[in-house]
């Protein structure tokens, strides 16, 4: 047998339901289950803290996130940031950058 263990990776898919934490979201997972007996589905909720280090996520967003080291008693999860979200953080740092002064003088 080799020494080398298979590392588990597992990603989820949710909604964000609080962003008050410094660099750090919960977000609610949501699953679909069926009562063996009755065969009626019904939807189970999970809240998973994440760490979400550039604050960028906020209530409502639909995120992507994965397992991680521990960073807190808590907090075993982070986010997975995609290529657009990057892509609008960078151009709304952009935007910020000119003044309301500057504005009014290209006019």
């Amino acid at each position: 047998m080799s020494d080398t263990t298979k590392k588990i990776i597992r990603k989820l898919q949710g909604e964000v339901v609080s962003d008050a934490m410094e660099k750090t979201i919960v977000v609610r997972v949501d699953r679909v289950k069926v009562h063996p007996k009755y065969k009626k589905r019904f939807t189970v909720s999970d809240k998973y803290k994440a760490h979400d280090e550039r604050n960028l996520y906020k209530v409502g967003d639909k995120v992507e996130i994965t397992t991680s080291r521990p960073r807190s008693k808590t907090k075993r999860w982070r986010v997975i940031y995609s290529e657009n979200q990057v892509r609008q953080e960078s151009e709304s740092v952009i935007d910020t950058g000119t003044s309301d002064a500057e504005k009014s003088d290209d006019k």
